[in-house]
């Protein structure tokens, strides 16, 4: 069957999560007087996020144990000493900020002005929702998306197969005429093959997990030539 619904992940695959999270980490500093470089603590956080957040989808670790432990951690790191009360300040402002930088990848209105002439599109993100839809709103490509579907909303998170049943099923989609397309191999790729979608994964910097036998693009407008 030909593809006619395409979801993509938000975070790393569309909107320039590193990016965004650099600036405003950098303005929330500045505002709460924190006096750390924000290159020697991203070389910390960056590592820490991404670790946090595998044990996120794993269920191994809350929201509100992310949100704190991946800053305490990474002053920990930077041999910075902060208190818990202004560790929690910045993880509120980090949430209360973060939509306001919409960086997005290179050809992402490209690829989206593309697709949607022929396919029915879609958002599937385990990022927190109540900073999703202004991510998506805020940056400009919220008008793209039919149906925008968060592991908060399905109660489990990517890869379990009931967060990918569950989007299938609001977008009135079949699995055998849909594709995944997201940066994670283990929350996108893996997740939605284990489900029977397509998929294409997005390798944009030489650190991610790859698999030689699933299609992978360097760029969005790669995108093109499979679809």
């Amino acid at each position: 069957m030909k593809i006619e619904h395409v979801f993509f992940d938000l975070d790393h695959t569309l909107w320039d999560f590193e990016k965004n999270s650099e600036l405003t980490l950098e303005k929330i500093f500045l505002d709460n007087n924190v006096d750390v470089k924000i290159d020697t603590f991203l070389e910390a956080y960056i590592p820490l996020n991404l670790k946090y957040w595998k044990l996120y989808r794993q269920e191994k670790v809350s929201k509100e144990e992310l949100r704190y432990a991946r800053l305490k951690n990474s002053f920990d790191a930077v041999n910075y000493e902060i208190s818990d009360a202004l560790i929690n300040k910045l993880a509120d402002d980090y949430i209360e900020n973060l939509a306001n930088f919409n960086h997005l990848f290179e050809g992402t209105f490209d690829l989206l002005d593309y697709l949607k002439e022929k396919y029915t599109l879609h958002i599937i993100t385990n990022g927190f929702e109540e900073i999703q839809s202004k991510k998506l709103k805020n940056s400009k490509i919220d008008h793209y998306f039919d149906q925008i579907i968060t592991s908060e909303s399905v109660g489990v998170k990517k890869p379990n197969p009931k967060v990918f049943n569950f989007a299938l099923k609001v977008a009135n989609a079949k699995k055998e005429n849909s594709m995944m397309i997201g940066d994670s191999l283990e929350a996108d790729i893996e997740g939605a093959l284990n489900v029977g979608l397509k998929t294409i994964h997005c390798v944009f910097d030489d650190l991610s997990e790859t698999n030689s036998d699933i299609v992978s693009v360097k760029n969005l407008l790669e995108i093109k030539q499979y679809l």
